[in-house]
């Protein structure tokens, strides 16, 4: 599952008989796989991205840096085993090389209207999905071509989005605050945009569903609801009294925290839900600070970026054991960037301290910072890109990469580099 990532951070049919969104509007029949695709000048528009998914050994990551076009928006790009795609514009496209970071496809972008939500990268349905505005399209990373792209009538607006297990869902809502809340959900085919179903659901315009193991979860901050992905059916909803501004998945994992863009200086607890019956199960307790960001690993160790209400520029990333409900770990520091692979955690070291600032870091999971031996932390040498005033974001590789590409804000540009 893919959700997501909001930048600072992811439908036709009928409800009970009533179309909540016409057929000119998402339930729209979908463009199909076009050449509206440019190659650069070294490559051919769709050769590359075969031959790199093919996973011939000559092509593995290198050590590269390239300066991002200014289309290249900040802190949406991706990356599958094989490379890394960006999104451009508002619901355009770009792939690039793994090997050298060149650009090896694009995918114009269809409007200059609209701000772009993100980027999802379903590796497994080789698609890449993006959004701006009233559009929502995907890309083949096979061929590097545009895949399908629906439209939403002019008066709303996709809100989030998110990919799994073949469907891609996507809210949507009225463009003006003024009009009284309405807010749709819809699931589309990923292969060629066909949809699945679409209908008015009881959800937070501002937080994009997760799905995973033939649900998709929506929240209102006091409802979780369960439906079936291929139906749209409803199969669970939380108890009375459930609190639950955000959700995070990860593996077979659901649980709840409070959001980031909160005004509050309390915020509910960090709670797990049964994905099945939505019942609350029991949780470790948190730090009782306002939470950031939020990771889930197979296992069922959660990170959460916990901080000050009145100090957002540094914080703890804490670790939290979902199975046997407890906190492993803390691990203070000064960015919500982080990823995991390989059972170990990866962020940058805190800006503000002089002798360990500028790298990145990898943490084991369970053993935490103070481990010793094979599970002792690792830290890269010094870069210029993963110093704190980069404002660097982390992307990773699919499958257990050794590299890691970072993107930094300042001067906006993407390097490859090994992981420690």
């Amino acid at each position: 599952m893919r959700r997501v990532r909001l930048v600072r951070g992811v439908m036709g049919a009928a409800l009970f008989g009533m179309v909540a969104v016409g057929c000119s509007g998402s339930g729209g029949a979908p463009s199909g796989e076009t050449g509206r695709t440019t190659a650069s000048p070294q490559r051919s528009a769709s050769s590359p991205a075969a031959t790199q998914n093919s996973g011939g050994g000559q092509d593995s990551w290198r050590a590269w840096t390239r300066d991002l076009s200014g289309s290249e928006g900040v802190q949406v790009c991706g990356a599958t085993a094989h490379q890394v795609v960006c999104a451009t514009g508002a619901d355009g496209f770009v792939g690039r090389s793994r090997t050298d970071g060149a650009v090896s496809w694009t995918v114009p972008t269809t409007t200059t209207a609209g701000k772009n939500l993100g980027l999802v990268v379903a590796k497994a349905d080789e698609r890449a999905v993006t959004s701006g505005g009233r559009t929502l399209r995907a890309a083949n990373l096979r061929t590097g071509r545009a895949a399908w792209s629906l439209r939403l009538p002019a008066d709303r607006v996709y809100t989030g989005f998110v990919a799994a297990d073949g469907i891609v869902y996507a809210l949507d809502a009225w463009s003006s605050f003024d009009r009284e809340a309405s807010v749709a959900l819809g699931a589309y085919r990923a292969s060629d945009g066909t949809t699945l179903w679409h209908r008015t659901v009881d959800a937070d315009r501002h937080e994009s569903p997760v799905a995973f193991g033939g649900r998709v979860y929506t929240t209102d901050s006091s409802k979780v609801t369960a439906r079936a992905a291929r139906t749209g059916a409803t199969l669970a909803t939380t108890p009375s009294g459930t609190k639950c501004p955000h959700l995070i998945t990860g593996g077979h994992y659901l649980a709840c925290s409070g959001i980031a863009y909160s005004t509050e200086d309390t915020f509910p607890p960090l709670l797990r839900l049964d994905p099945g019956d939505l019942r609350p199960l029991a949780t470790a307790e948190d730090s009782d600070q306002k939470p950031e960001r939020a990771l889930i690993s197979a296992d069922g160790v959660l990170m959460l970026f916990e901080v000050s209400p009145e100090d957002s520029s540094v914080g703890d990333w804490n670790a939290y054991d979902l199975n046997h409900p407890k906190k492993l770990w803390s691990y203070h520091t000064t960015s919500a960037e982080a990823g995991l692979v390989g059972g170990r955690f990866v962020t940058f070291t805190p800006r503000n301290d002089p002798a360990t600032r500028g790298h990145l870091i990898t943490i084991d999971l369970h053993a935490g910072p103070n481990a010793k031996g094979d599970a002792a932390p690792r830290m890269s040498p010094a870069y210029p890109e993963t110093v704190g005033s980069a404002y660097p974001a982390l992307v990773l590789p699919g499958g257990d990469p050794d590299y890691v590409v970072i993107e930094t804000m300042v001067h906006h540009i993407l390097r490859s580099l090994p992981l420690p």
